[in-house]
């Protein structure tokens, strides 16, 4: 058990099962000047994401993603003890090539500090940055820059990301930069303040961070963009807010790391695919998917035009064991989730107390008709808003076997010079020890 039994390289006629398509391409996608490093790495992980998203996604939006012109090979995700990974343990082998325990940062098994593939670009020269749309001190992002044997430790983790000096660092979390004093998570520090007197510009809107796009980053300037006291809304209800969207917040770590003369190394996260797949949510998780494609859309427009950018990407588990299908119906309705505009949660919050307008607000945040069976199953559920996810998934013919993380192996696409380097099976440590010889990294 959590041993890899071995890697089997995919030939470029193998059908991935799930991914409904007929090859893998094997191909570079960019020039590939011969032994010359890769300058620039954007490392994409839509957390939570596995081969059965990508293909209700495909019919959700009516055509290909993307990503799927850049689909190279699969990888396994277990933890060092566990079959089933968490984000923190998955986190740290993608940024470090070791596996650790669940629930650990950056560290091996023993309680050893590891490098990170962010941390060994610093070390070359190069600018770095870290996007997500949780808080930014959570598991995943903190695996780049901070090393603690508890992922709930986000205040611990804020502070090492400053002392790491990440140029850009952009999601939500400002109460984990804040002293109690001020309604923040920290015992006293205010890392804000801190982060200015380090040299960070400081944004906290939507508007502020478009303003400051165009920034030309010199030496020893960067940027700290908080967006929310904690996690940035979901996708749904993003324009509620005066919160960016992750295109908006990638675009921005691009247009100003790649001002860096020395390249980049920017990690960007889609956090919350895995919370919709926690919840069963599939309207959510199409919509974070979805959200989740625009920032890659700009990632791989940026590597067209440069050439000289691999990128990479890759989610860190399954979360909910998604299906494509359910209750034996041989038709994909995922489209039908595009009518979605609120979560199961949002719309059970809406419910008043004896739960006699289910059909009301289901209409509309949905546009279905329910029918009376599906009316009473919501009213009469222990857990109104898992009821809700259960309808409207039924509707879209998708499937859930958790409400947890599972142990499927996950896709890896890759665009650029030595995109060609993911062909084949793998496991996750394997992905930053593939990225550092791309980039020549010690």
């Amino acid at each position: 058990m959590f041993k890899k039994i071995g890697a089997v390289v995919l030939s470029a006629s193998l059908v991935l099962s799930g991914l409904s398509l007929g090859t893998v391409d094997a191909k570079p996608d960019a020039v590939d000047r011969k032994g010359k490093k890769v300058e620039n790495v954007i490392y994409m992980i839509p957390d939570g994401y596995s081969a059965n998203y990508a293909s209700n996604y495909r019919v959700y939006k009516g055509e290909d993603a993307v990503w799927d012109d850049h689909l190279k090979g699969m990888f396994t995700t277990y933890s060092a003890d566990s079959d089933i990974t968490d984000s923190a343990a998955a986190g740290t082998a993608m940024s470090t090539g070791e596996k650790t325990n669940n629930g650990v940062i950056g560290l091996d098994t023993e309680g050893n500090e590891l490098e990170t593939i962010l941390e060994a670009s610093q070390e070359d020269g190069k600018a770095t940055g870290l996007v997500a749309t949780s808080t930014i001190t959570h598991a995943t992002p903190a695996a780049f820059a901070s090393h603690v044997d508890d992922r709930n430790n986000e205040t611990e983790i804020a502070r090492q990301m400053l002392a790491n000096e990440v140029d850009v660092i952009l999601g939500g979390g400002k109460n984990n930069f804040l002293p109690i004093s001020q309604g923040g998570n920290q015992e006293e520090l205010n890392l804000i303040e801190q982060a200015e007197e380090q040299g960070y510009e400081f944004v906290e809107t939507r508007s502020q961070l478009l303003d400051n796009k165009q920034i030309a980053v010199k030496k020893g300037e960067k940027l700290l963009g908080l967006f929310a006291d904690d996690a940035l809304a979901p996708e749904l209800h993003r324009a509620e807010t005066e919160e960016p969207s992750l295109a908006e917040m990638t675009e921005t770590a691009i247009d100003i790391l790649k001002e860096d003369k020395g390249g980049f190394f920017l990690m960007v996260e889609g956090s919350q695919i895995d919370w919709a797949g926690h919840d069963n949510d599939a309207g959510w998780a199409m919509s974070e998917v979805e959200a989740f494609e625009a920032a890659v859309k700009e990632a791989i427009d940026f590597a067209k035009q440069d050439g000289e950018t691999l990128v990479v990407v890759a989610a860190d588990h399954d979360t909910g064991g998604m299906t494509t299908g359910s209750n034996g119906s041989l038709d994909l309705n995922a489209d039908l989730l595009t009518n979605v505009t609120a979560t199961g949660a949002y719309m059970a919050d809406q419910l008043n107390e004896e739960r006699s307008n289910v059909s009301e607000v289901l209409e509309t945040h949905t546009g279905f008709e329910l029918t009376e069976e599906e009316i009473q199953e919501i009213e009469e559920a222990d857990n109104a808003s898992l009821a809700i996810n259960k309808v409207v998934s039924d509707r879209a013919s998708i499937g859930w076997t958790s409400g947890n993380h599972t142990g499927a192996d996950i896709p890896v696409y890759a665009y650029g010079p030595k995109a060609e380097k993911f062909v084949g099976f793998h496991d996750n440590t394997d992905l930053p020890k593939i990225i550092a010889e791309a980039m020549k990294l010690k």
